[in-house]
């Protein structure tokens, strides 16, 4: 489920040359007008604990909102800027029976439907339609009965729609790999704990000629388990881009963007295959990127 915020070049210059969304799907970060494929702070708890063989239906529901636009010292830009990102994003996931390495093989496809609407000084304009479609495999692994963990590879592909003159965009017109890792410690009553780390190598837009710089992120959840399925704590995610942007209009600093996210999250896992998580963020630290909050609702349906 991505999120793209595109402003056209003139107000691009206007707001420090950019703006502005696994195995997962939130919030937008720097590279090119302040885009990440990956929506920060997407998943919660349970995110390495590989259910057995079998085909599973996820949703992921998101309402992201920002009404302040940071600068690479933290600092707000000048300007009056609304936006308020929504989406879909169906995931299926089919669980093997084939092992490799020692970890059970499972393959996962999303495909997000986005809605956007962006306010840059009174310049106004509103996209919906299918986002950048996200497919990879991976391997996970039972380490107990309380702890469990995955290695995978996402693949974001450039499916969304794009226009390079549009103020928005919900595709971002470039490849992505992300290998990422997750490692789970699950119980019915007690401390549960994830976190999903994830590293973004993003290929040339062919349109601008713009490369991205790469991404370290992770998503992070800690919660207590109170014996009946419900589990409650806290949760968001860390950001930083590791490398410059590139590119004929990428800004002489790089353009590199941080941020970090928290906030109350809640679970329900009724231990045969179903469960909800719901959580709110705030986001904080902000560098090249709006500064905004977000719901987040995550829930899984076995199908057989």
């Amino acid at each position: 489920m991505s999120r793209t915020f595109r402003f056209a070049p003139s107000m691009l210059r206007a707001t420090v040359a950019g703006g502005l969304l696994a195995l997962g799907t939130g919030s937008a970060s720097a590279t090119e007008n302040g885009a990440s494929m990956y929506p920060m702070g997407n998943e919660n708890y349970m995110i390495a604990a590989m259910p057995p063989p079998g085909v599973y239906y996820m949703m992921y529901l998101d309402d992201y909102r920002a009404d302040s636009l940071k600068d690479s010292n933290g600092n707000d830009v000048p300007i009056n800027f609304h936006l308020r990102a929504d989406a879909i994003a169906p995931r299926i996931i089919w669980v093997t029976d084939q092992k490799i390495l020692g970890g059970q093989l499972a393959f996962h496809t999303i495909i997000p439907l986005v809605n956007l609407d962006i306010d840059v000084n009174g310049h106004d304009q509103s996209k919906t339609g299918i986002g950048d479609i996200v497919l990879g495999p991976g391997l996970g692994y039972h380490l107990s009965d309380k702890l469990h963990e995955v290695f995978a590879l996402d693949i974001n592909a450039p499916t969304g729609g794009y226009n390079q003159s549009d103020q928005t965009n919900i595709g971002h017109h470039y490849w992505n790999l992300e290998p990422l890792y997750g490692l789970t410690y699950e119980q019915p009553e007690g401390l549960n704990a994830d976190i999903k780390v994830m590293y973004d190598f993003n290929f040339t837009n062919d349109a601008t000629h713009y490369k991205s710089g790469e991404e370290l992120h992770a998503d992070y959840d800690a919660g207590w388990g109170f014996g009946n399925g419900w589990v409650a704590g806290v949760g968001g995610y860390i950001y930083q881009q590791v490398t410059d942007d590139t590119g004929p209009t990428a800004p002489s600093d790089g353009h590199k963007g941080k941020a970090f996210a928290i906030g109350p999250d809640i679970e329900y896992n009724d231990h045969h295959g179903f469960f909800i998580t719901i959580k709110w963020e705030k986001e904080m630290s902000v560098e090249n990127r709006p500064e905004g909050n977000e719901w987040k609702i995550k829930f899984t349906i076995p199908v057989h």
